[in-house]
């Protein structure tokens, strides 16, 4: 497991913290950046279990769609866990706030997160001081990186997350005496799921347009031989994104990111804002709906 991974996984199991939302936001006045550990994570000891919990309804939210009520499945949870570090710009991970937005204390979504600025990334790492114009690739290339060890993990999570929901979808019409509110609580979930896949696949299409920005500035600015090493690294980024397209859809490209109702997924309802569904038992002779989860 690589040290990313590790931190991801540390900082998603770490141990339970209740403390109140006032305590957390004294905690980060307090602390500062203190409070956050390496690469801007929260510190394990500050963790704790559904911190990323409020990016489901924040993102119906967003998109004008109902928020499900229905409790979150484990790999619900770790798609979230994992999403947020791909949604939140990498240079953010560094500032005392930061602790904040993990805990969903502001419980929305922040505007910025959505607005597209490609120049963003490359003007706070010319700002930002270094020793060397060497350590200002090395940070540009570590971030990169930090995406691509980052990906495989959520993908796998998402993976999952989208195959249950898939066959959540094909199960709705065989459950006897299925009311309103549990159809339109399942269609929720399956909504918040596919909303938050978009949100990141959008955020890491826009992300290597503002790495590549960066790059091609750097390069004008202090021209190095490890400009090469960035370009080859930025380079399996794209192709990784690229393989881990998961929802249907026009082709992903830079742009402003607008959370709208996902498109339907094969043998899984459209989601409407309305979310209507019919009341209706199973069709007769038809499989039963436990049985549709298993294959």
């Amino acid at each position: 497991m690589s040290k990313v991974q590790d931190r991801e996984w540390r900082a998603r199991t770490g141990v339970a913290w209740r403390c109140a939302p006032a305590l957390v936001v004294m905690t980060a006045a307090l602390l500062g950046g203190c409070a956050n550990g390496d690469f801007g994570r929260v510190k394990p000891g500050l963790v704790r279990d559904g911190v990323h919990d409020w990016m489901g309804p924040a993102a119906a939210t967003q998109a004008g769609l109902p928020a499900s009520a229905y409790p979150l499945t484990e790999d619900e949870r770790v798609m979230r866990d994992l999403a947020f570090p791909m949604i939140e710009a990498p240079y953010e991970r560094q500032r005392w706030y930061s602790i904040l937005e993990e805990y969903g204390v502001t419980r929305g979504v922040r505007q910025d997160w959505c607005v597209f600025n490609i120049a963003a990334y490359e003007q706070i790492l010319m700002q930002t001081a270094y020793r060397s114009a060497t350590a200002r690739y090395s940070r540009l290339n570590d971030d990169i990186r930090n995406d691509v060890t980052r990906l495989p993990n959520w993908v796998a999570a998402a993976r999952r997350v989208l195959d249950m929901d898939i066959k959540r979808g094909k199960s709705l019409g065989h459950v006897n005496g299925l009311t309103p509110g549990e159809a339109g609580n399942a269609q929720a979930r399956m909504a918040e799921n596919a909303l938050i896949m978009s949100w990141v696949q959008q955020s890491l299409v826009n992300r290597t347009a503002s790495y590549g920005y960066a790059l091609e500035r750097l390069v004008i600015a202090t021209p190095m031989p490890a400009a090469v090493e960035v370009e080859r690294s930025l380079t399996l980024l794209k192709t990784r994104i690229a393989e881990a397209r998961l929802l249907p859809g026009p082709d992903i490209t830079p742009g402003t990111i607008v959370l709208v109702p996902p498109y339907p997924l094969p043998s899984m309802p459209a989601v409407s804002k309305t979310a209507p569904v019919a009341e209706a038992g199973p069709p007769p002779g038809g499989p039963s709906f436990v049985s549709l989860l298993g294959h």
